[in-house]
């Protein structure tokens, strides 16, 4: 039941999300457009709320539960991102809007970044780790959640990898760019 609930969120969050988008831009129904984006939170609310039902009815945590709240962490880290990263997208593609913007590979915007992208990934895993927990004292019976226990540990690396990613983006970011180093790049 919970696989079903996980995999229904994400193809929801998919069909809201570029429901939302076609209304704002090919339907020009900006209300409507606001009233379906405004859903995709609430699909995280309802998958929350049938995973606890389901654990606090008697069920028995298992490897999904623990996927759940994984995914629940990272839906409120992220969500937003790729909502704006599609809105751009779509709003060039059929409203003739400017083109995306690019990835700064350098200098403080490149910093900027690749901070934001490594705050995305810490609250991602600090929201996995309260659902977590939040699950498991929900319940009251560690025995039933023993399951919920075995992500935290994931989290763990999840986060140590964020940080090394970081830290190697902003060491790329930092350093001279292969034009200023090579005089021909720069006028070729």
């Amino acid at each position: 039941m919970v696989v079903a609930a996980i995999l229904a969120c994400e193809v929801l969050f998919w069909v809201v999300l570029l429901g939302g988008l076609s209304a704002r831009y090919l339907l020009r129904l900006r209300r409507l457009s606001t009233l379906l984006l405004l859903l995709v939170p609430v699909l995280d609310v309802v998958l929350l709320l049938v995973i606890a039902w389901h654990l606090r009815s008697g069920g028995h945590a298992d490897f999904s539960h623990g996927v759940g709240a994984l995914y629940l962490g990272f839906t409120v880290a992220y969500g937003h991102s790729v909502i704006a990263w599609a809105d751009a997208r779509f709003a060039h593609r059929f409203a003739g809007g400017p083109p995306p913007p690019r990835r700064p590979r350098s200098g403080l915007p490149a910093l900027r970044y690749e901070t934001a992208g490594w705050v995305r990934g810490l609250v991602g895993a600090g929201v996995g780790a309260a659902v977590l927990g939040g699950l498991v004292w929900f319940v009251g019976d560690v025995e039933r959640t023993a399951a919920l226990l075995r992500f935290f540990p994931p989290l763990v690396m999840f986060t140590v990898v964020n940080t090394v990613v970081f830290v190697w983006g902003c060491a790329a970011a930092l350093s001279p760019s292969r034009d200023a180093k090579d005089p021909e790049r720069m006028a070729g």
